[in-house]
């Protein structure tokens, strides 16, 4: 099965289903048809037999350089309905793969910034390659991250590390992310399709139901609140949208310069 830009794969003999993030010519940064063929992909996986393991991946140099931000510059309402457009898409699709039974793996190369990160940290395992960068990347904009990134950011590693990420802007190498717990392992060029490989071959050869029930109960220790939070973050987002500080954020990304926040 393929979509221009997500493609999908599904090994009947493993129960691996990979999707694949495929618009490379722009490190496959996602845009409102992306958002949405990500989510067609992820309801597709329902009509799949015996899935017993999902992987996301990026298609050439990245996995994912964050939202579109061409598609957020203009006046407040456009930027707001670019973004509304784009989560209505993709927080189904996040909810929708937590609630499956098949472990989800993130397979990063390159950067994962922005929603690259975001969708990075929902899955349950992340398997760098050594090149792979993480950074939040919303504070470029003046905005907050979005696609439950704040919530796996803080389950993941902590309120006070995700805090450093997002205030200094701080950007982690796959050995960092490591170090930190943000990532699962990482390995080089010449290792890492083997790495990458095994934890695959291990996961798909697991309990799959249990794996999916032990996902429900970790999710339930946090209160059950992934869903609501996800649309606080909307809320957050749209309301950052009407600062002069995003708007400035968004000129100077799409300038290549330096961003001069005043606060407001």
């Amino acid at each position: 099965m393929t979509d221009r830009l997500v493609t999908t794969s599904f090994d009947s003999g493993t129960g691996v289903a990979t999707l694949t993030f495929n618009r490379p010519e722009a490190l496959n940064a996602i845009n409102i048809p992306l958002a949405e063929a990500f989510l067609a992909a992820v309801q597709g996986l329902k009509d799949l037999p015996h899935v017993r393991c999902i992987v996301l991946t990026g298609a050439g140099r990245a996995y994912m350089a964050g939202g579109d931000i061409a598609s957020m510059a203009g006046s407040p309402e456009q930027a707001g309905r670019a973004v509304s457009a784009i989560l209505d898409a993709v927080n189904p699709a996040i909810l929708l793969l937590r609630s499956m039974e098949a472990p989800v793996i993130a397979a990063v190369k390159g950067v994962a910034a922005g929603a690259g990160l975001s969708l990075a940290l929902m899955a349950d395992l992340i398997i760098a390659r050594e090149d792979a960068k993480f950074l939040v990347a919303y504070s470029g904009i003046g905005a907050v991250p979005d696609c439950g990134g704040s919530w796996f950011l803080s389950h993941r590693i902590g309120a006070g590390r995700a805090a450093e990420l997002m205030l200094l802007g701080r950007t982690l190498s796959a050995a960092e992310a490591k170090d930190w717990g943000l990532i699962t392992d990482f390995a080089t060029e010449n290792n890492y399709d083997n790495l990458l490989a095994e934890i695959i071959r291990k996961i798909s050869s697991g309990p799959t139901r249990a794996f999916g029930a032990f996902r429900e109960l970790t999710d339930r220790a946090f209160g059950d609140q992934l869903a609501s939070h996800l649309e606080a973050e909307r809320a957050a987002f749209l309301e950052l949208t009407r600062t002069e500080d995003f708007a400035e954020g968004v000129s100077a990304f799409l300038a290549k310069r330096t961003a001069q926040f005043r606060g407001q």
